[in-house]
């Protein structure tokens, strides 16, 4: 195991890094271009684009939304400098914070947007969520599912062609892409990157069984997941349905995102300290991403949310990388105990299952057993137990994606 010496990411990441010959990650290589960027001549491309799709009877643009500092920031983009009559979308899994709650109901009135809020049966999200977790250790996927799938199936409805998306992610945390590549989203993208492989059609009772996976069934079929079904080329093509990334185009900062959100439309952050993080203006559309399910990702690979945070302030020059370690020590390995009681009851499993599933998906070049414990190296020298295993040997398996 390795760390990047200049930000605290390490090698085996959810977003894989590279490191160049000075132990610098990919990630912060792709951040330093931002710095040589004229982001003023960057707004201007994004004018003219965004020109061509003015539309005298239609929407002139169609932005995702959750409601978080991002959406704020992306529709205060979209209305108060660029002028543009939006439609919001927003896909809405069930578990938000009251004000994330508040937050998104403020959208409508807030930019003057028409606002379509997508929200599944609740029955049916709490398979998704046992289902997800058990096949592929992320309770979320359905959200994953839900963010990039719903905003198309309502711009091909509506026949709005110029979607906008905030940062491009794998570029901004790993340095996937190059500023120069102006990538866009895509069907591609969504899969690959977004659902990791996965699709709609693996979580009904006859995808299960073709993945070998029959003990997951929860009685779910395509009637049941028509919110989550992708539209088709034919479909896609006929609108012209593209994503822009608003990253692309401006200096992306979401601590300077939420200083404009709050200034201009009184946008609320948590109100309760997240348990894995020290930020409080990430994630407020699900109360678990920053809790358990950002805690798998620790179980998994071994870093969380104090990490992926510390990692964004370091590059936008506002902590140092002593202080990113700090707050990796403080939270990363940190088990959300109020987050997890919730979950539990949600979907009606022990903790001792809980437990069991999550040692399921250890990464064994990120973990190793001593001594009845599970340990990984760390990022400030050394190693350090976290937490008993829960599987005897012989059941210590991973379940591998297809």
């Amino acid at each position: 195991m390795r760390f990047c010496t200049r930000c605290v990411y390490p090698s085996r990441a959810a977003t894989p890094l590279t490191f160049d010959e000075k132990g610098v990650c990919s990630g912060c290589r792709v951040s330093d271009q931002k710095k040589s960027i004229n982001w003023n001549e960057r707004f201007e491309m994004l004018r003219k684009m965004t020109d061509e799709y003015r539309s005298k009877d239609n929407y002139d643009m169609l932005i995702p939304v959750s409601g978080g500092k991002d959406s704020y920031y992306q529709a205060h983009v979209a209305t108060r400098q660029l002028g543009l009559k939006i439609l919001l979308v927003t896909y809405h899994g069930n578990n938000y914070l009251p004000e994330g709650e508040y937050n998104l109901n403020r959208m409508r009135e807030e930019f003057d947007a028409d606002h379509i809020i997508i929200k599944p049966s609740v029955d049916m999200l709490v398979k998704m969520n046992r289902i997800g977790f058990k096949l592929q250790g992320d309770m979320n996927w359905h959200n994953h599912c839900g963010i990039f799938t719903s905003p198309i199936q309502v711009a091909v409805r509506y026949k709005v062609p110029l979607m906008m998306w905030g940062e491009q992610g794998f570029m901004d945390v790993a340095g996937m892409y190059s500023y120069s590549d102006f990538i866009e989203f895509t069907a591609k993208t969504r899969v690959e990157h977004g659902l990791r492989g996965y699709d709609w059609d693996d979580f009904t009772d006859e995808g299960l069984e073709k993945l070998g996976r029959a003990d997951l069934k929860e009685g779910l079929g395509a009637k049941d997941l028509m919110w989550a079904q992708y539209p088709s080329d034919e479909e896609i093509a006929s609108v012209g349905v593209r994503g822009l990334y608003l990253s692309n185009f401006v200096d992306w900062d979401a601590n300077n995102h939420v200083k404009i959100v709050k200034e201009h439309h009184s946008w609320l952050p948590a109100q309760t300290p997240f348990e894995r993080t020290y930020r409080d203006f990430s994630n407020l559309d699900d109360m678990h991403e920053n809790g358990i399910h950002d805690y798998l990702k620790f179980v998994k690979f071994g870093y969380g949310r104090g990490s992926d945070h510390s990692c964004k302030d370091i590059r936008a020059g506002i902590m140092t990388r002593a202080q990113g370690i700090e707050m990796v020590r403080k939270y990363d390995h940190v088990k959300p105990r109020r987050d997890l009681e919730r979950w539990l009851k949600y979907v009606d499993m022990t903790e001792q299952e809980f437990d069991a599933v999550c040692d399921t998906f250890r990464d064994p070049s990120v973990w190793r057993i001593e001594d009845g414990q599970w340990v990984k190296d760390d990022i400030w020298g050394g190693s350090s137990a976290y937490g008993p295993v829960h599987l005897q040997p012989a059941a210590q398996v991973r379940y591998i994606k297809k």
